[in-house]
């Protein structure tokens, strides 16, 4: 994850323009109905900028003034205002219709573009390394995921949109002005330039805000999301207190950071107000006389009254959206902070095979080889040091080790979770780096100790969304001895699962993760402490459908219990990612090494 620092940094390097580009594609497949909500501007436009003119026109016909258009002086007084009367009903109705229509496309626009940016950002997000979940937490990428996208949906939704509406209005209301009167037209431009700076600047000071506040969200929801999970841990050990303070002290500083955020976007309204107001008495004053002189009439003078509200209403408006828009562009920043990062772990553009376009007869069926491997989480901290070892077809290897001696990671770098930083990792004599990844994990089939569940029901926990026909699913049940636990579900194939298996045992749900690998029938099989979780009389009915499992089959067993593996072909023995030594059980009992000394504290442990 991009440091906040870094954040910064990259922050202070891109223009709002920049940003703005980063997400103009997302708006391209709904070119003809932005282009649409665009030429309404024009009539909604010349309404509000018509309606002050209607009214200026009623009062100087009324009074019988000079300014008082020529169309209007041949009709009678009754004439001339309903028509005047006419003509703005025509023009409120307009706008109001205008509006009401601009507004349902425009929403409509920013949820698609919001539903694609989502999209996009969930499918790269599935798309990273291992690597990179191991230094995020979840609560940052799921703020990212939703309130983020949502604000900068809101760009499309009211802002974007909504800006250039202002903008427009602001445009023709000022012609307008200029060309009844360039004298107090100059003084309202007068005002407005100030005005505009100081939208910008106090902008610029809740852009800076948001994003601090985004950040302290996002360390609040991972905060949350930690608390949750680990929901057991803390009623067991009594930490409510304890964590419902730490929680209060983040969120005290999440709530810091958002009334600076309400600071700025009120200062920019109250200032709004002020100058509103000061503008209307200036062009009372200037205007009164001009009227009190002779050199306009009153009825301009009441027009550009109407026009100074016509002005600083979108204003207010466009503090408003630029408030939305601020924070679109700190969204896009940490949407993008996700996006930029890249996809360690990507297909090859020309897959030098596929193990399923191999024979079964293959002398190569199966066969593992680390080349000369070694694996840095960080630059120069090896967790993995010149791994050298080869697994031939069909046999059955343990690997054993302390506790952190890289077991775990020499699974993840022949499944590909993680890229070698140096060597080669070999499956039937290809580099994992050259095959497909849904080819490579299809055969290499891994069963962990702790199996994650999904919401859904038995049969789609076991099919993983691959299609496979319940016919298939049950066969493979049957022979893995565990027809008879799912029929005894409430709705047996059919029964619903809540998030994470909770509803079932973890014995149970061992048991379908064996049948979800089982039905996947792969040519190497990974085996964590697989067992581990299992009763006696589980463990018991799984073990000769195991055993059936690893039939002409490699095996791949990380084991801590060294009992369980005295009848493997062969055994490795990792300590601080090195291999330093193997062979059979006998072979090493003999050595007197590190196994050895591992197998007789196991077996002192377990006599007492």
């Amino acid at each position: 994850m991009v440091s906040d620092s870094a954040s910064l940094v990259s922050r202070q390097d891109q223009s709002d323009w920049q940003l703005f580009r980063r997400v103009v594609p997302y708006a391209r497949p709904y070119t003809l109905a932005l282009v649409f909500s665009g030429l309404l501007l024009i009539p909604l436009a010349a309404s509000a900028a018509l309606q002050p003119i209607i009214i200026g026109q009623a009062i100087s016909f009324l009074r019988g003034e000079e300014s008082t258009y020529a169309f209007l002086k041949a009709l009678s007084l009754t004439q001339g205002i309903d028509l005047l009367s006419l003509l703005l009903l025509l023009t409120v109705l307009t706008r109001f219709s205008l509006q009401a229509i601009q507004g349902y496309w425009v929403q409509k626009i920013g949820q698609w573009i919001t539903t694609d940016i989502r999209q996009d950002l969930f499918t790269h997000v599935s798309q990273l390394s291992a690597r990179f979940f191991d230094r995020t937490p979840v609560g940052k990428l799921i703020t990212r995921l939703t309130s983020d996208v949502d604000a900068l949906g809101d760009v499309f939704a009211t802002g974007a949109v909504g800006v250039i509406s202002d903008l427009f209005s602001i445009l023709v209301v000022i012609l307008t002005m200029f060309v009844l009167d360039w004298r107090l037209a100059s003084l309202l431009v007068t005002f407005i330039i100030p005005v505009t700076g100081l939208i910008i600047y106090f902008q610029h000071r809740f852009r800076l805000a948001n994003y601090k506040a985004r950040e302290e969200l996002s360390v609040l929801n991972a905060n949350l999301q930690e608390n949750i999970i680990g929901i057991g841990v803390v009623q067991l050990f009594r930490r409510e207190a304890v964590n419902s303070n730490l929680f209060r002290q983040r969120n005290r500083k999440y709530i810091k950071e958002v009334d600076r955020t309400i600071f700025y976007d009120s200062a920019v309204s109250a200032t709004l107000e002020w100058i509103a107001f000061v503008a209307i008495a200036g062009v009372l004053y200037l205007g009164g006389s001009l009227v009190e002189q002779g050199q306009i009439d009153f009825g301009i003078l009441a027009t550009f009254i109407l026009f100074s509200q016509r002005v600083f209403d979108p204003l207010r408006q466009l503090a408003e959206k630029f408030t939305t828009v601020q924070a679109g562009f700190t969204a896009v920043e940490r949407i993008t902070d996700i996006l930029n990062q890249p996809i360690e772990i990507q297909d090859p553009d020309y897959p030098q095979c596929e193990l399923s376009g191999q024979k079964d007869t293959d002398a190569y069926l199966g066969k593992v080889e680390f080349n000369h491997v070694w694996l840095a989480y960080k630059d120069d901290e090896y967790i993995l040091e010149d791994l050298n070892f080869t697994i031939h077809p069909g046999e059955k290897v343990a690997i054993v080790g302390p506790t952190g001696a890289g077991k775990s990671s020499l699974i993840r770098l022949l499944c590909r979770l993680y890229e070698a930083t140096r060597g080669q990792v070999l499956v039937d004599g290809i580099d994992v780096r050259d095959l497909p990844q849904a080819s490579l994990r299809r055969h290499v089939g891994v069963i962990l100790q702790d199996n994650f569940l999904f919401s859904g029901d038995v049969k789609t926990n076991i099919a993983l969304g691959d299609d496979y026909s319940f016919a298939e699913i049950r066969a493979i049940a049957e022979q893995m001895n565990i027809s008879a636990f799912i029929e005894q579900l409430p709705q047996g194939y059919d029964t619903l699962l809540r998030q994470r298996g909770t509803n079932l045992s973890a014995g149970q749900k061992q048991l379908l993760a064996f049948a979800r690998v089982a039905i996947r029938n792969p040519r190497i099989l990974v085996l964590d402490e697989a067992t581990a979780n299992l009763d006696v009389g589980t463990e018991a009915m799984i073990q000769a459908a195991l055993d059936k499992l690893l039939i002409n089959r490699t095996a791949i067993i990380i084991a801590h219990r060294l009992a369980t593996i005295r009848n493997v072909d062969r055994i490795l023995v990792l300590k601080r990612g090195r291999l330093i030594e193997q062979g059979s059980h006998n072979e090493l009992m003999d050595a007197n090494g590190v196994y050895a000394n591992l197998y007789h504290l196991q077996s002192l442990t377990a006599s007492q």
